[in-house]
């Protein structure tokens, strides 16, 4: 039996990943909105420890949010909701009227968890589990091939509220989630998650870069022609989203958009990103910043060409075992023998 990286089995395992963050919700940088917020940070360790506490099969709490806090949703609500309506890709626009319908979404309330849960499950067998911060990419796809979103609580500092310089609940519930109401999106994203089960950490590295380039910052062909956003990092980005989607004299995606990028403006970002067609191998080798808006996206022909291709790139990875998914038991079946003996939760490897 050939030795490969742990990775869950079974959905109840995901509690023994859930907790590996690599900031505890709490541990802010030294330039965050709210450092020197001291009822903020409270508050965030309060939210962290929600989430510390969740298991598998277990309700997700109710969250009582803060005026405050409700207000920093209604106005990110309030910058975002045209710009759904002229760049988001259908798929969004349909879910995003199923979750306004079905899980109260709204510009005066946040959302709970654990209706959206709910209703996702009926809609696509999807559902979201409470994190405390950021986890590693290795652990957030496999949470995905059990079609399972870890998902974070806390919202973004109010005195900056068109900016968070990490997920936040925000950027989740308006940029992730509706899409997860799409079966083609929850298929595409599963399919990470599955091939991301006891990779090498040079394929995770592949994967988790598809996934950035798609899941998050990901464009597809509209119906009109034009380039619509499916990326959770667009769709919660107000400047972002028009940056990647707006029409621009000549087209973003000739056989000149190279060049194209060089011209840059006063505040270092580009006038203009490269638009390549989606290719996974491509996006699994192009890298990407974090704190700026990005200087490639991909455009796939539609959601469904976008997963078919990604199906084709899982299946080619040289894998020591192939994973398929189990819905009414929630288990993870691998077509052979394997010990997964390699960075074992609670062990120090798997620090």
């Amino acid at each position: 039996e050939k030795e490969v990286h742990w990775s869950p089995r079974h959905i109840s395992e995901l509690d023994l990943i859930a907790n590996r963050t690599l900031d505890a919700g709490t541990d802010l940088e030294a330039d965050h909105p709210g450092f020197h917020d001291v009822e903020y940070r409270q508050r965030r360790a309060h939210l962290a420890e929600l989430a510390l506490n969740h298991r598998v099969h277990h309700d997700i709490p109710k969250t009582e949010y803060t005026q405050e806090e409700v207000e920093t949703w209604g106005l990110v609500w309030d910058t975002m909701e045209n710009l759904w309506e002229k760049y988001a890709c259908k798929e969004y626009k349909k879910s995003m009227n199923l979750m306004k319908k079905h899980c109260n979404y709204h510009r005066n309330a946040i959302p709970q968890l654990s209706s959206i849960s709910s209703f996702l499950q009926l809609q696509t067998n999807f559902r979201l589990r409470p994190v405390a911060g950021l986890i590693s990419s290795r652990d957030f796809l496999n949470g995905l091939a059990f079609r399972t979103f870890f998902c974070t609580q806390y919202i973004r500092h109010p005195s900056k509220p068109l900016y968070t310089p990490e997920p936040d609940i925000c950027h989740e519930l308006l940029g992730h989630v509706p899409m997860f109401a799409d079966r083609d999106f929850c298929d595409f994203s599963q399919e990470i998650g599955l091939a991301s089960l006891g990779a090498s950490d040079e394929d995770v590295l592949k994967l988790a870069r598809c996934y950035w380039h798609s899941v998050e910052f990901g464009l597809c062909r509209g119906e009109d022609g034009k380039n619509k956003a499916y990326g959770a990092g667009l769709l919660s980005s107000f400047g972002e989203l028009e940056y990647a989607c707006k029409e621009r004299d000549g087209g973003d995606d000739d056989d000149d958009a190279d060049e194209k990028f060089a011209e840059v403006g006063e505040d270092g970002v580009s006038n203009r990103p490269v638009i390549k067609p989606w290719e996974p191998a491509a996006a699994a080798m192009q890298n990407f910043p974090i704190t700026t808006y990005q200087p490639v996206y991909f455009l796939a022909e539609s959601l469904q060409d976008a997963k078919l291709k990604m199906r084709k790139y899982c299946e080619d990875l040289p894998r020591a075992f192939f994973a398929s998914y189990n819905a009414q038991t929630d288990t993870v079946h691998f077509d052979r023998p394997v010990r997964r003996t390699v960075g074992v939760p609670g062990s120090d490897e798997s620090k």
